[in-house]
């Protein structure tokens, strides 16, 4: 009899634990259902403008901004994210239907150009007076670091407005000789207050950053006339492929130490027409929507004396074989450039060189592998290919030869693949298929494809 009975409530226990596990279950499923369904509503809700604070602070600035003359466009990457989504069902009753400035965020982030922060000092006496604290950030001006005696000048790169629990994040864009904007990195001086703001979550500083001149205009944002890019999915992508890295100019500087700079006729003859080709090239692949950067002995010259190796004869630029086009040879042909050869295909080791005056202009194609990226050559008496190995790399802005132009962000690893650690040191007499460090051989073109893979025109 015992022993019956414990049999009963072991099961009536296993019974009930089995309701219980259910019942748990479904409790958990109808609560992160709704807590699903809360965030969805959430992120397409609206606010009440009398209840944001950061719509009033957002307000009471551009006020203050607009008493002194000093026009901010918008840049902040979640309220033009929201705004571009929401493009076409904005609703104009935006004292009733806050879509986008009271969203909950810390900051709300501007821009503006230099030579309009003339009037700061005033802004910011008054700004003190409404309540605000005030940061400013300053830095060196890259675009007078090549000049010995104007190296160490100091401008302000970023200024931050706070009051109560918002903060207004003023980015001061610079014009560089290459027709483009730069804003600086955010660096804190020593006696900075850290916990000014979090400035970890800051949406612009982290790295110096480059942006095409973008066309503004006036559009209201939930009440307020603000000016925005006109074009706001362009200006959110420049956001995310922004950074930007300076040549080095103390380096440069102390390489023309040891090695003199030829200043020769024909070396400055060189040095004009490789610039001019290189604009070209520029013009074509942008306007072709290629991205493209610098490569082989152009990107050696920008990485160690930021200028062209004068005894190289040719400009080197590399592209990604995922963009590749194939209308890429006819658009370099109308722009003057015609095809000097074509080695590999699309597929394997392709690689186009033009022909412009005294100036080759080589295009490697690139390939990706698991771990590593390559380019490849074509030799073309024999047939033999050969492989360029690099380290994976992403690719950042630079400024070269009054150009915005990309390079590999890591450029030593780059330079060090190609050149060895001895880099550094000019090498005049260059061979193709057995200086660079990373060549391998790669085998041989079949003698039925070299009609399509070793065109020399």
């Amino acid at each position: 009899m015992p022993r019956i009975n414990k049999t009963i409530i072991l099961t009536l226990l296993t019974v009930i634990s089995f309701i219980f596990l259910l019942f748990q279950l479904y409790y958990y499923n109808e609560y992160f259902s709704s807590k699903n369904e809360s965030y969805i509503s959430d992120s397409k809700e609206s606010y009440s403008i009398e209840d944001s604070v950061h719509w009033k602070v957002v307000k009471k600035f551009l006020g203050l901004a607009s008493i002194h003359n000093i026009p901010l466009y918008l840049i902040d990457p979640l309220v033009l994210g929201r705004m571009n989504e929401n493009i076409q069902s904005e609703n104009t009753d935006s004292r009733l239907n806050c879509k986008y400035l009271c969203t909950p965020r810390e900051f709300t982030t501007f821009a503006l150009l230099d030579k309009f922060w003339k009037n700061e000092v005033f802004l910011k006496k008054e700004a003190e007076e409404e309540g605000f604290q005030w940061m400013e950030l300053s830095g060196k001006d890259p675009r007078l670091a090549g000049m010995d005696g104007l190296s160490g000048t100091e401008i302000p790169l970023h200024c931050i407005f706070k009051l109560q629990d918002h903060a207004i994040h003023l980015v001061v864009f610079y014009e560089r000789s290459g027709n483009f904007l730069w804003h600086g990195q955010l660096r804190l001086k020593q006696n900075a207050d850290k916990n000014f703001v979090h400035f970890r979550k800051l949406h612009f500083g982290r790295y110096p950053g480059a942006y095409n001149k973008p066309k503004l205009h006036l559009t209201s944002v939930d009440g307020l006339e603000i000016q925005v890019p006109k074009q706001i999915a362009n200006f959110l992508e420049e956001v995310s492929q922004s950074r930007f890295v300076e040549c080095r100019y103390k380096e440069a500087r102390m390489f023309y130490q040891v090695y003199p700079e030829d200043t020769s006729q024909d070396a400055m003859e060189f040095r004009k027409k490789a610039k001019d080709v290189l604009h070209l090239a520029a013009k074509i692949l942008n306007g072709q929507k290629v991205p493209f950067w610098l490569s082989s002995g152009t990107c050696l010259g920008w990485f160690r004396q930021c200028n062209i190796i004068p005894y190289s004869k040719d400009v080197d630029l590399g592209i990604f074989i995922k963009d590749y086009k194939v209308d890429i040879i006819s658009a370099f042909q109308r722009a003057g450039l015609p095809l000097k050869h074509k080695f590999g295909k699309e597929d394997d080791s392709l690689e186009l060189s033009f022909q412009a005056a005294n100036v080759k202009l080589d295009i490697f194609f690139f390939y990706e592998e698991d771990d590593y990226m390559w380019n490849g050559g074509t030799q073309a008496k024999t047939g033999k290919k050969f492989k360029y190995v690099f380290p994976k790399f992403t690719l950042c802005w630079t400024e070269f030869l009054e150009l915005k132009v990309r390079v590999p962000c890591k450029t030593l690893p780059y330079v060090e693949a190609n050149y060895g650690k001895n880099w550094a040191i000019p090498i005049s007499n260059w061979d193709w298929k057995n200086s660079p460090a990373n060549v391998q051989e790669n085998g041989i073109w079949p003698i039925q494809d070299w009609d399509e893979v070793i065109q020399i025109h």
